[in-house]
């Protein structure tokens, strides 16, 4: 039975189906009996949520254990905020309706750095207090985990626990420690803390201090307990067979974006893209049998009624049983009427077999990632893809009976030049004449998009050093791709992202500490939901980073130097600093040196053209 509150409200928003739960394949237990209670909550709309395969992973393992109780959560969408703020309604789970504060734990997966604000939003709407120093024992332990905890530091003091790497065996131990701490009777907050801080790859921000230089950089990063390393080291699964994918999703009401049923056939990727993250956070490869994998597969289907199966990782061609695996799906799911989808296809290894047994019930979309519109950048981001490669697979795809490609690129590259990005609309070019000289059916024309989205450098990859094009360069090359695309063909499609939208990402991704109250100010000024244009509030941002007097662009159009502490140096992804520094310099060798024409600088002298150039302060690195 719906509290009248609950009941009220959600008679008076556009879909309530997002709020009410009692979805098939949700887990229902009694919560008198239950030792440790978790609320997994996601920052963003049920309909996103419920497309996030991680969440299912968790929600089956931690549900898996008798006395535990694992809910979900999601950030209410505009209306449904407003009535539970006008109702004075606490944010509740889906499953049982209580409130956050009911939990031992409340989780959050850090997906995209302009979630950040929800994350905010949520804990406001539960009346749990934003910072950690203000929260007690009769809280809960507020948790976070996911790619964006690679460095976590600009919402770091929101946080009690953070979890670096995978968290089939983390999460698991931290609700472990809260048992057994309720067991004993209780334990003061910072006992619990350090008890879980022995966990691998468990940060606990509050028992760090950031020192800063004079000039804003990080002068150290240092514990402050005693037993506490001074670096951690991410948590890592060695075999993925000892983790069986989940074979009971929630079946969502209102349909999620992605909603399909979706087995991860393998976790990481040998490729080595400069600009990738996850290819390096999720790093060694390694991959789950092909027998293990069919009858999860089998199962999930059997289990939700799904038509469409996803085979899910960064890479899922490079899965070396791959085509086994697609023999041993096709004996049953054309008979139960699925369909098989790989939605991370690479160029350089797609055949006519995998189009030949991906399609056996229906067709679905063909997107590949060329990534730079030339082959000198393409090799500058270890981007290993040849206009030979792009041939030969568009013509499979466009004698297979495809009209209609989606290419994804970049923008704003290390030493992408105008050159490279009239280079993106050649190749669609190519495309497009590449379709009208291969055999395909009469009357039907070909339509190639582009989507491509502006580059933000990332920690913990080769390209955490260079500074991130400006708003007014990346406008000029989107609007140069856009006339380029024009030119050449009415075919061609052009999708851009927007650059304000990237500017505040970039931000985050290599913030420090001091940009907490900058995002706490921003929510207070009505910013949430940052990642939907409808929503986003850039002046409102610029506004809030010059009243508190923080440069945002110190952060993400500054170049790092080689030997500069960052903001994430206390993590450890399994990839060295060292390394960085040398596939960094690996990528800038060939280039040849000019004046500088970073509108961002202007400096005036030559050195490698995308290399460091002069700081911020225009003083020579």
């Amino acid at each position: 039975m719906f509290d009248p509150k609950l009941k009220e409200a959600l008679g008076r928003v556009q879909k309530p189906g997002r709020y009410t739960g009692g979805e098939p394949g949700s887990v229902y237990k009694e919560k008198e009996k239950m030792d440790v209670r978790f609320a997994f909550c996601f920052p963003d709309t049920y309909e996103v949520g419920m497309s996030f395969l991680g969440e299912k992973i968790l929600y089956e393992l931690l549900n898996s254990h008798e006395n535990w109780w694992c809910e979900r959560a999601f950030m209410p969408w505009l209306d449904m905020k407003a009535e539970m703020e006008r109702l004075d309604l606490p944010l509740y789970t889906m499953e049982s309706k209580d409130p956050l504060t009911a939990f031992d734990a409340v989780g959050f997966t850090l997906q995209y750095e302009l979630s950040y604000t929800n994350i905010l939003a949520m804990l406001d709407l539960a009346h749990i207090p934003f910072y950690a120093k203000d929260r007690d024992e009769s809280w809960p332990l507020i948790v976070a985990g996911g790619p964006c905890a690679c460095n976590s530091e600009p919402i770091a003091d929101f946080f009690d626990v953070i979890q670096l790497g995978e968290g089939e065996n983390q999460l698991p131990g931290i609700c472990a420690e809260i048992e057994k701490a309720k067991k004993e009777g209780g334990v003061p907050k910072k006992e619990l803390l350090r008890r879980i801080a022995k966990i691998p790859g468990i940060y606990i921000p509050a028992f760090y201090d950031v020192d800063y230089y004079e000039d804003g950089r990080v002068k150290s990063i240092t514990p402050n307990e005693p037993g506490i390393p001074a670096v951690i080291t991410k948590a890592i699964i060695k075999d993925l067979n000892d983790f069986a994918p989940p074979t009971n999703f929630v079946v969502p009401m209102v349909g999620a974006i992605q909603d399909r049923a979706s087995i991860e056939v393998l976790r990481g990727c040998v490729r080595g893209c400069r600009f990738c993250q996850a290819g390096f956070l999720y790093r060694p490869m390694r991959q789950r049998d092909a027998n293990l994998l069919n009858k999860a597969a089998q199962d999930l289907c059997a289990n939700t009624g799904y038509e469409e199966l996803s085979l899910s990782s960064l890479s899922t061609s490079d899965h070396s049983q791959l085509e086994e695996l697609l023999d041993d799906l096709n004996e049953w799911a054309p008979e139960e009427h699925v369909s098989l989808s790989l939605p991370s296809l690479r160029m350089d290894n797609f055949s006519q077999s995998l189009i030949e047994k991906t399609t056996k019930v229906r067709k679905s979309g063909l997107t590949f990632a060329a990534e730079a519109g030339t082959q000198r950048l393409r090799d500058v981001i270890n981007k290993n893809v040849t206009w030979d490669e792009i041939e030969k697979t568009c013509s499979i795809a466009f004698a297979n009976g495809y009209s209609s490609v989606k290419l994804y690129f970049m923008m704003g590259l290390p030493t992408e030049t105008m050159e490279d990005i009239e280079g993106i609309a050649e190749t669609a070019q190519k495309v497009v004449d590449l379709y009208y000289n291969t055999p395909h059916a009469k009357g039907r024309g070909v339509q190639v998009t582009i989507s491509c989205s502006c580059f933000v450098p990332k920690p913990h990859t080769p390209f955490q050093f260079v500074p991130m094009d400006t708003e007014e360069m990346l406008r000029e090359k989107q609007k140069h791709l856009v006339e380029c695309a024009r030119a050449r063909s009415r075919k061609i499609k052009v999708n851009y992202h927007d650059s304000k939208t990237s500017f505040l990402e970039g931000v985050f991704a290599k913030g420090d500490r001091r940009l907490a109250p900058v995002i706490l100010e921003a929510y207070k000024r009505g910013c949430y939901f940052d990642g939907w244009d409808e929503c986003f509030r850039y002046d409102t941002w610029m506004q809030t980073f010059a009243d508190l007097g923080v440069d945002p662009f110190f952060y993400c159009q500054r170049p790092i130097g080689l030997d500069e502490v960052t903001p994430w140096s206390h993590m450890d992804y399994g990839v060295t600093h060292e390394y960085l520094v040398r596939e960094y310099q690996k990528a800038l060798a060939a280039q040849t040196t000019q004046p500088c024409n970073r509108a961002c600088h202007g400096c005036g002298a030559n050195h490698l053209l995308g290399g460091p150039c002069f700081d911020y302060s225009q003083n020579l690195v």
